[in-house]
């Protein structure tokens, strides 16, 4: 699905890592840690195509990263569901807008209107779908991030800090869903800073860990 080999990554005249080497297999769930300023963030969008390596090469869904035209990008996106930390919605849409959009952008909004009801009622979310996203907690945005990165049924998640600014009960939600995601036979990466939610993770599904830190990237642990 996603292969890194030997990728090193360089900016302002330094390395960030290299010698980093990942297969991602179908099905699989992996967490990705390291301490603040590791290059956590750079390496996912390493993964997505939105940044190319330094060095070495990434390869993913079997075309290299490198050698991929502007459509061959936008094709892979679309198997890829993105959540980020500080999730962006447009305000004067609804909830339930902002997670069609993705579908609705490709011209697939028949396909969205058809599966919105049954999305918002899994992130749990259905109560909220009217409301405008300036009145969402954070814990609700974050659900709804999920729910906008899954709508077009996505092979690979990639989650970037996703439990970053909620609380624990909401951050066990989280990880709840995306291990649901998981058994349901998506590929999950989450990068966290948070051993807590690594353990948590031990009654929902087998993990691996990673550790990005001082330029390279190891196995922290086995199985969780």
């Amino acid at each position: 699905m996603i292969e890194l080999r030997k990728v090193a990554y360089s900016y302002g005249g330094g390395e960030l890592f290299a010698e980093v080497s990942l297969a991602l297999q179908p099905g699989s769930f992996h967490f990705l840690t390291g301490p603040s300023g590791a290059g956590k963030t750079t390496l996912m969008r390493l993964l997505s195509a939105e940044l190319l390596p330094t060095r070495g090469e990434v390869t993913l869904f079997g075309q290299p990263t490198g050698a991929m035209s502007r459509d061959d990008v936008a094709g892979a996106r679309r198997r890829i569901g993105l959540i980020h930390q500080d999730c962006q919605f447009l305000d004067h849409l609804t909830l339930a807008e902002n997670v069609m959009l993705p579908l609705a952008v490709a011209g697939r909004q028949p396909e969205a209107q058809g599966n919105i009801a049954e999305l918002l009622a899994w992130v749990g979310l259905t109560r909220q779908a009217d409301q405008k996203p300036p009145s969402l907690s954070g814990g609700e945005r974050q659900r709804a991030a999920l729910a906008r990165a899954v709508i077009g049924s996505p092979e690979l998640v990639l989650a970037d800090e996703p439990t970053g600014n909620i609380d624990w009960e909401m951050s066990q939600r989280l990880l709840t869903l995306l291990a649901e995601l998981n058994r349901m036979g998506r590929t999950v990466l989450i990068a966290t800073h948070d051993l807590n939610l690594i353990r948590a993770a031990r009654a929902l599904v087998p993990a691996r860990t990673l550790r990005l830190a001082q330029g390279r990237l190891v196995t922290a642990g086995a199985d969780l």
